[in-house]
């Protein structure tokens, strides 16, 4: 519940940034290439956030650095309130990502730490479905507070998160903070790409990388495209509140699957579903089976997230799990950031949606292949 409610915040800021863009965009008289730089800057931070933090968490305890993470972000989201322009907006939303970057990761190796087997794996996923219980708070903000209060009030709501500081600071257990002060980033960094751990390293990069910029991809410009198809059902609360309560369910039989199943078996599922998902949404053609394809792609794509952060954290050894985690999330984080981009390239370019959708077709088919025949599913104390 501690680390679970952390993620919530971080979701919610994430979500409220896709909801803010509009007001943004009227309010600074921004051009579509600006917003696009909005989301794009505190993706860098993550990047840089999570590979930082991570390496700090493994030298000086993840209890340490998980809360000034926490304090980096909340105190950002204050900030962010009390910007003027554009430079000034870019700049906070930079530091945010290297909080927001740096949370997730240090998260992640607290409860893979506090648990082991089967157990851990399901621990890690119910930590990750908070991240849907963080959308459907967002969205609630956005539609009900927000049109009232504007977006500046409705940011300093998740900057609270400095007082849950304390609660963490209370509550998470010594042993989450083993610290190893001789640890050096360059040392870090050969033992993840020694023999021993250097083809996890490489099939987790590519994974993540596939997840992200499908996730990223499809979920960033589904508004846009549905709204090009003539479905303005996008605009609706319900289908907002929809697309959120269809990632818990996805969680949920996730953790229950690997008890009873191998994690890569429940993976290679998940992405087949997502892949059948992206199919239909494609080829919709009436508002049931879009918001119908929409909860597929939902359930499907944050259930494979989720045991993305149950694998991860088991294939790296205590003492140098935080590094293992920052890396290849990181990488994730370039799909997320080239998915968004090459799809709004192509759309502009006047590529139809089904042509578009086959980017993540073929990419989550790599993915397979890569989780099917390259990935070890080691365990690792």
């Amino acid at each position: 519940m501690v680390i679970g409610t952390a993620w919530l915040f971080d979701a919610a800021d994430v979500a409220l940034l896709s909801f803010i863009m509009p007001l943004l965009k009227k309010e600074m008289l921004l051009t579509d290439g600006q917003v696009g730089l909005v989301s794009s800057i505190t993706t860098v931070g993550m990047i840089i956030g999570a590979i930082l933090f991570g390496y700090l968490a493994d030298k000086f305890g993840k209890k340490n650095i998980i809360i000034i993470t926490l304090l980096l972000f909340s105190i950002s989201n204050l900030a962010l309130a009390l910007t003027q322009n554009l430079p000034q907006f870019l700049l906070v939303r930079f530091i945010t990502g290297i909080g927001l970057g740096g949370e997730l990761p240090v998260a992640t190796t607290i409860i893979a730490d506090s648990f082991s087997g089967h157990r851990r794996s399901k621990m890690l996923i119910l930590v990750d479905s908070f991240w849907a219980i963080g959308w459907i708070l967002a969205s609630l903000l956005a539609f009900l507070f927000m049109p009232v209060y504007g977006w500046r009030p409705t940011v300093i709501i998740t900057s609270v998160m400095a007082l849950y500081t304390l609660v963490i600071r209370r509550h998470l257990p010594e042993q989450t903070n083993v610290k190893n002060d001789k640890l050096n980033l360059k040392v870090a960094f050969g033992q993840i790409w020694s023999k021993d751990f250097r083809r996890a390293t490489i099939c987790l990069s590519i994974l993540w990388f596939i997840i992200m910029f499908t996730y990223y991809g499809m979920f960033l410009w589904l508004p846009s495209v549905l709204i090009k198809r003539g479905f303005s059902v996008v605009h609706s609360f319900k289908y907002t509140l929809l697309m959120s309560f269809a990632q818990l369910p996805g969680y949920f039989l996730a953790a229950y699957l690997m008890g009873k199943l191998s994690r890569k078996k429940v993976l290679a599922i998940y992405l087949t579903g997502t892949i059948i998902g992206a199919f239909m949404f494609a080829t919709a053609q009436s508002e049931f089976l879009v918001v119908f394809s929409s909860c597929i792609l939902s359930f499907f794509t944050l259930g494979a997230w989720g045991i993305m952060i149950a694998l991860t954290p088991t294939q790296y050894p205590l003492e140098i799990r935080g590094v293992g985690i920052g890396f290849t999330q990181s990488i994730g984080r370039i799909g997320a950031t080239i998915g968004p981009y090459l799809i709004g390239f192509s759309l502009g370019l006047g590529i139809n949606v089904s042509t578009v959708f086959s980017y993540f077709v073929i990419g989550l088919v790599i993915g397979i292949i890569v989780l099917v025949f390259g990935m070890v599913d080691n365990d690792q104390k």
